[in-house]
């Protein structure tokens, strides 16, 4: 009964697991996320780890995770990228020691889908 009165709300949101990290996401979000190796872009992923579904005025916890029968969340990845340049600079006085390490970190970008409730006459 609570997902039809969060289904029939005008806007919803979830909170759910990707990469060990809780994100609060809606409908069409862009996401970074750490890099994914075993991806492509244009793949799409089911997000499993659904801890919580809400709108405005109506929210449904799980205890930890919602059951998957009932509700389904895909992203799409829209792109790998590399973070800003982060410059690290070490140096140890009187030595002549100096050493510099750049690196930029890998990224993975997802649009986030509807959200789709399903076995609803169940519940």
């Amino acid at each position: 009964a609570a997902l039809n009165i969060i289904r029939s709300q005008p806007s919803q949101y979830v909170v759910a697991s990707v990469v060990g990290r809780k994100y609060i996401l809606t409908p069409r979000d862009v996401l970074t996320i750490p890099h994914l190796k075993d991806v492509r872009v244009g793949d799409v992923l089911q997000l499993r780890d659904i801890h919580e579904i809400g709108s405005r005025e109506y929210t449904l916890r799980g205890d930890p995770l919602i059951p998957r029968n009932h509700i389904k969340v895909e992203a799409t990845v829209v792109e790998h990228t590399k973070g800003k340049l982060e410059v690290v600079f070490k140096k140890k006085r009187r030595k002549g020691y100096q050493k510099t390490i750049k690196n930029k970190h890998p990224y993975t970008r997802l649009r986030i889908g509807p959200i789709q409730f399903t076995n609803l006459l169940s519940s």
